[in-house]
């Protein structure tokens, strides 16, 4: 929950109104008011603010009207991420005075009819201005306002607690003061276009034509740059009050005027409502800070608010809260995850339990018993019924054992096993250059482990040459599985149990 001080500072009067806003609901706080006569702007806004100042945690104020700039531009779509660096260019020459001293905001409208364009609404105002708002304001015993708007710009963040200006599609407010009137044009909920008219209530009955006419030249204005029909007007401020004001402005703009509708505002008393049409722009004040960066704000670049650390140690307490609760939580999330991991593990044990029991015979909850289990249990004794050695390991000892550029030709490897529990018989027909080659290989032969009884049955001359064809048999039997045991797909651990020969 947070609370935000509006401040008005008119030719006449000063107006405040404190607001405390939490989810989905905006109270009316509070209200104040002093007259300028025989007082300075400062000692008004002193005794406005008082019992209000203390309770808010942000504070909005504004320059007159005719202190700032409003100007349209029309500028590439690619350059939308650059407005800051873009505009300075766009309005130096549109401004009287250098841009190295002006602050400005902008504002995206959706009325281009280019799909490479945006128009851009640019507010821009002399610094020093700015700063002379925002030390009154302080000098007045103000905190140090986080928002300064531009003239009746922020008169626009009344629209989503008046029910009756959501539902309008384009309409003016007119803030109509004794010696000025300022006139802002809202569509979609978003001033568009703001003016501010030197002609206020002070002068009527006489100047009421001449309002009139101002007011007319200013619709026009904003409809040749193409925006909508102005449906209806609503007045607010000190002026809003003049009998037959409403009346007269219909009949000469040709337009429904009446009154601002009541905001919907929670604690809005009977005698607050009959003043808030004169403090309108006060709690639209307090309503853009509440926004946060929707809000048109000149406190821009090296005006630009920081808060410092007393609001910080003022927010201690709800921060400290905050951190609390956070914590609590973290709490009960880790103790509620502990707890269903306890379930989950307790649902495993008892399935361990089971299939335990079923396959291996004994019950038990425990895995590392499990596993022991499993590995001395009968499925450990089981013989592998894949082969200690095979073909492919009597090929690549074979090609190990043969002496280097020896010349060597397998005419038939046959490795056969005469029964189911006998062992695997080798039959090889080669051709060598010469018999002691063929009686070196059988002895290199028998140095493997696996090969048992490796004999030469039959040695001849090969017909129409000078090599040795011989017949070699010898049983594929390793002493123990672990003796030689050998990765799927390799040769190398049956080559690695030969002695003293990787």
């Amino acid at each position: 929950m947070a609370s935000y001080l509006g401040i008005d500072v008119g030719s006449t009067s000063v107006r405040a109104v404190l607001v405390r806003t939490s989810y989905r609901k905006v109270t009316l706080a509070g209200m104040g008011g002093a007259e300028l006569a025989g007082a300075t702007v400062a000692e008004a806004i002193a005794f406005a603010i008082a019992g209000l100042a203390p309770k808010a945690d942000g504070v909005a104020i504004a320059i007159p009207g005719d202190e700032i700039f409003v100007r349209r531009l029309s500028i590439p779509k690619t350059a939308q991420r650059q407005l800051n660096e873009v505009v300075p260019f766009e309005i130096e020459a549109q401004i009287p005075f250098d841009i190295a001293d002006a602050v400005f905001d902008t504002r995206v409208l959706p009325t281009s009819t280019d799909p490479k364009t945006l128009d851009v609404l640019a507010i821009v105002a002399r610094a020093a201005d700015v700063e002379q708002r925002i030390a009154t304001a302080r000098e007045g015993g103000s905190p140090e306002p986080e928002l300064v708007a531009p003239g009746s710009f922020a008169l626009a963040s009344l629209v989503p607690h008046v029910p009756e200006l959501s539902a309008r599609g384009t309409f003016v407010l007119l803030d109509l003061g004794a010696t000025s009137t300022e006139a802002v044009i809202v569509t979609g909920g978003e001033a568009r276009s703001a003016r501010t008219l030197s002609v206020g209530v002070r002068g009527l009955p006489a100047s009421a034509a001449i309002l009139a006419r101002e007011l007319r030249q200013t619709f026009m204005a904003f409809r040749a740059q193409g925006g909508p029909q102005i449906e209806a007007a609503y007045l607010v401020g000190g002026g809003a009050a003049v009998s037959g004001a409403e009346t007269f402005l219909s009949g000469e703009l040709g337009i429904p005027v009446g009154p601002l509708p009541l905001p919907r505002l929670e604690g809005l008393e009977p005698a607050a409502a009959q003043n808030l049409a004169r403090s309108a722009k006060a709690l639209a004040l307090a309503l853009a800070l509440a926004s946060g960066p929707k809000a048109t704000n000149l406190r821009r670049g090296a005006l630009s608010f920081e808060r410092g650390f007393g609001f910080l140690r003022e927010k201690v307490p709800l921060l400290a809260g905050l951190a609390a609760v956070i914590v609590v939580s973290a709490l009960f999330s880790t103790w509620a995850e502990l707890r269903a991991l306890g379930r989950e593990a307790a649902v495993l044990e008892d399935a361990l339990a089971t299939v335990t029991k079923q396959v291996l015979g004994e019950e038990t909850r425990d895995p590392s018993r499990a596993l022991e289990l499993v590995a001395g249990g009968a499925g450990a004794k089981d013989e592998d019924p894949l082969p200690h050695v095979d073909a492919f390991d009597v090929m690549a000892q074979l090609a190990d054992a043969l002496p280097d550029k020896l010349m060597h030709d397998v005419d038939e490897l046959d490795v056969s096993r005469a029964s189911q529990n006998a062992s695997p018989h080798v039959s090889i027909h080669g051709v060598i250059p010469k018999v002691t080659d063929a009686e070196e290989l059988a002895t290199r032969l028998k140095d493997f482990k696996c090969f048992n009884d490796v004999k030469i049955v039959k040695t001849s001359q090969q017909i129409g040459g000078e090599a040795q064809k011989y017949h070699m048999e010898w049983e594929l039997r390793c002493p123990s599985p672990q003796d030689h045991a050998k990765p799927a797909g390799s040769a190398q651990p049956a080559a690695s149990a030969k002695g003293g020969k990787p």
